[in-house]
């Protein structure tokens, strides 16, 4: 058998074909060929850039990639870049859906607390006061309040989900750190963000 890579320039993929030209004859070896299709791209591996929505005074961003969410708030690592044509605003609440996590991290009111807790302090958030409650027989509520705002969290352990919001004003928050150690603690598979801008300019001065 000769193996033949051909590298096909217009999709940029290669094909690796093991075929024997002698026994399918030069026609039937140029017909599976060209019949190769190539390699299917994932859209999963495509980073999606955040995209804004503005309506009725509402701005708010949307990320389904956490590549593309990450790469964005590298832009800016004191709390999260406004975008060109954003209009200035008080605060900045960001929503984190936390897909398959691992169930046992999402149990305790001891643990979920240690989590959110120490995400404030790694991003450098001044806390004021904190009181979380586990419920029966599934679920921890919590929030973290915060000079800048607050910190909260639900889950559902028997789903591997939890809801998280970081909402805080000012410059001076690393969001991008809370989120990392979030990530590390309760390990989810997938992650979806949306970012709200609280208290616009437009709407504020009205």
């Amino acid at each position: 058998m000769t193996n033949l890579f051909i590298i096909l320039a217009s999709g940029l993929c290669v094909a690796s074909l093991a075929a024997d030209p002698d026994k399918l004859g030069l026609m039937g070896w140029l017909r599976q060929l060209f019949e190769t299709k190539p390699k299917r791209i994932e859209p999963s591996l495509v980073m999606a850039p955040p995209r804004i929505i503005n309506e009725d005074g509402w701005t708010m961003i949307h990320c389904d990639d956490e590549g593309a969410f990450n790469e964005w708030l590298d832009k800016d690592t004191e709390g999260l870049p406004f975008r060109v044509g954003e209009e200035p605003s008080l605060g900045s609440h960001l929503l984190i859906e936390l897909f398959g996590c691992k169930g046992s991290t999402l149990e305790k009111d001891t643990t979920v607390g240690h989590a959110m807790v120490d995400a404030a302090r790694v991003s450098e958030a001044t806390i004021v006061a904190e009181c979380f409650k586990e419920f029966k027989p599934y679920g921890v509520s919590g929030a973290v309040i915060i000079q800048e705002s607050h910190y909260t969290i639900h889950t559902w352990p028997e789903h591997g989900y939890a809801a998280v919001d970081l909402f805080y004003c000012g410059g001076t928050v690393k969001v991008r750190r809370a989120v990392e150690l979030l990530k590390e603690r309760f390990e989810p598979r997938r992650i979806k963000f949306l970012v709200v801008r609280r208290g616009s300019r437009s709407e504020v001065e009205r």
